[in-house]
């Protein structure tokens, strides 16, 4: 049987889930505000495309509400990885989940210039994805091999 202690130091996991929360939760806001400017309606996710191209709010609100998505798209992954290497890797794991959330604000610093190819300048936060992947698979090979 295998069992697992969570030291103190799983605490700085705990609050990078939190700060991860936050950064959703700011980014949310952002979709929200920039919906008025644009005049997006609700429940449409996102702005006509025919009118984003003659429409710079349009656009942007595009843009605005893309990095929300996209961030939604890969963060329950980026959270379960986070929450369980940090049981056995409690200061790597949150160091990664802090690389993964700064890369999505310089994502999203970039996409919503309203050029979207900018949102490269954030690329390097996947270095905390796959740091996390790699340590909960280490976690998981370890499990399975002492079976």
């Amino acid at each position: 049987m295998v069992t697992f202690t969570i030291t103190p130091e799983y605490g700085y996991t705990l609050a990078v889930s939190i700060a991860s929360s936050v950064l959703l939760t700011v980014l949310g806001h952002r979709v929200g505000a920039y919906r008025k400017i644009a005049n997006v309606p609700l429940p449409s996710a996102y702005a006509d495309a025919a009118e984003a191209k003659v429409d710079k709010k349009k656009h942007l609100f595009n843009c605005y509400q893309r990095v929300h998505q996209n961030t939604l798209e890969g963060y329950s992954s980026f959270l379960s990885t986070l929450l369980i290497a940090g049981l056995r890797y409690p200061i790597a794991a949150p160091v990664l989940g802090m690389i993964w959330i700064a890369g999505r604000i310089f994502y999203s610093i970039g996409y919503t210039s309203g050029e979207p190819n900018k949102r490269i300048m954030g690329a390097w936060g996947h270095i905390g994805d796959v740091g996390l992947l790699g340590l909960t698979g280490k976690m998981a090979w370890d499990l399975v091999m002492s079976a």
